[in-house]
């Protein structure tokens, strides 16, 4: 029987165009799956987001100086983020666990100033331009190394025993919840749930700057403040043995023992450090808005954002993600109520999520 020449074994197919054309599709594929997950996609797909957002704010009637003035306030505002996600991240570069009782923190920190000012005998005067006095900076220097100690506390009552006992990432999530709630409870029951100003009445008129953008002097503060410590922080990782130490613990804790690093030690100037941080974050964000329980709640979504965003465990990252986050939310309040404003972050991070989970700085 004469052997039909159209046919060709498994192996043949294997080894002729139809294989070369599916290998090709593959690595066309692979090709695009790689670029979408570069950074260049990301840096393209949040640009996308703001033109979106600069394009409705447009259709919405809001001028450039209008715009202008809000993306300097989104800066600003950006800053207060940065100094929550900088904290955020070296907890979990350093100890790996995102922990959601950073919210907690932030509060804490804005209560304490608040009562440094309360307890301030008769109302400090202004240092104008600035809508505040002396006591609040008090507050300030007061409340940082305070939430620091805090943030070792719970550390050492709840964290290190779970790293003792080698305990899952799940688990030490849901410790931090846990902690997050204790901590809003313990300012409600201290605090109570009403807000608070830290100077009630007191005038806080705007600047004029060029180009008819008005700024006020408490946001050139708070901008100045954040600037300050992210370069302190930065020097510090990068200048100091205990900046190195704590890179190395970062990188591979093991290997940083076997090198006689105390790890502990290193965990607990993490904490201190992030407390302190997430304090200054709380202060400031008391300074522009309310006092208030809630509020490093609803500040964790863009924090979260931020660190999600900058690359998980890099504070280059976490900060340039917070100057993002800021901006965009600022924007959006051209055309939406700025209660959706987190709503903005939430989308950031969802995008970053599906294209790169790594982050723009993440490896």
């Amino acid at each position: 029987m004469a052997e039909d020449p159209s046919y060709t074994s498994s192996d043949d197919a294997a080894d002729g165009p139809y294989a070369e054309h599916a290998a090709g599709e593959q690595r066309i594929g692979e090709r695009i799956r790689a670029a979408l997950a570069s950074r260049t996609a990301i840096a393209i797909a949040i640009a996308v987001v703001v033109i979106a957002l600069v394009t409705l704010a447009q259709i919405q009637g809001t001028g450039w100086q209008r715009l202008l003035s809000l993306t300097i306030w989104g800066i600003t505002f950006g800053s207060i983020i940065a100094l929550g996600a900088i904290g955020l991240t070296l907890i979990y570069g350093v100890v790996k666990f995102p922990n959601f009782s950073h919210g907690g923190l932030v509060t804490l920190g804005a209560y304490v100033a608040y009562t440094v000012v309360t307890v301030w005998p008769g109302q400090s005067a202004a240092l104008r331009p600035l809508s505040f006095g002396w006591d609040l900076v008090v507050g300030l220097f007061v409340a940082m190394p305070v939430v620091g100690l805090v943030a070792l506390v719970l550390d050492r009552l709840v964290y290190r025993r779970l790293r003792r006992q080698q305990a899952s990432l799940v688990l030490f999530a849901m410790a931090s919840l846990a902690m997050a709630f204790l901590l809003r409870s313990v300012l409600y029951i201290t605090w109570g749930s009403d807000f608070h100003f830290y100077y009630s009445g007191r005038a806080n008129p705007a600047m004029a700057l060029p180009f008819n953008i008005r700024i006020q002097a408490d946001q050139l503060f708070t901008l100045g403040l954040a600037i300050t410590l992210v370069v302190a922080l930065y020097l510090m990782l990068e200048r100091t043995r205990l900046g190195k130490a704590m890179r190395a613990t970062a990188n591979n804790p093991e290997l940083a023992q076997i090198r006689g690093i105390n790890t502990e030690k290193i965990i607990g100037w993490t904490w201190l450090l992030s407390g302190a941080l997430a304090a200054a974050g709380g202060v400031i964000y008391g300074l522009a808005s309310q006092v208030r329980p809630e509020m490093g709640f609803y500040l964790l979504i863009p924090i979260f954002a931020a660190v999600i965003m900058g690359g998980i465990g890099n504070p280059r990252g976490a900060l340039a993600g917070a100057l993002i986050v800021g901006v965009t939310q600022q924007v959006s309040s051209a055309f939406i109520s700025p209660a959706y404003g987190p709503a903005i972050a939430f989308l950031l991070m969802i995008i970053v999520l599906l294209l790169r989970p790594q982050g723009l700085f993440g490896h």
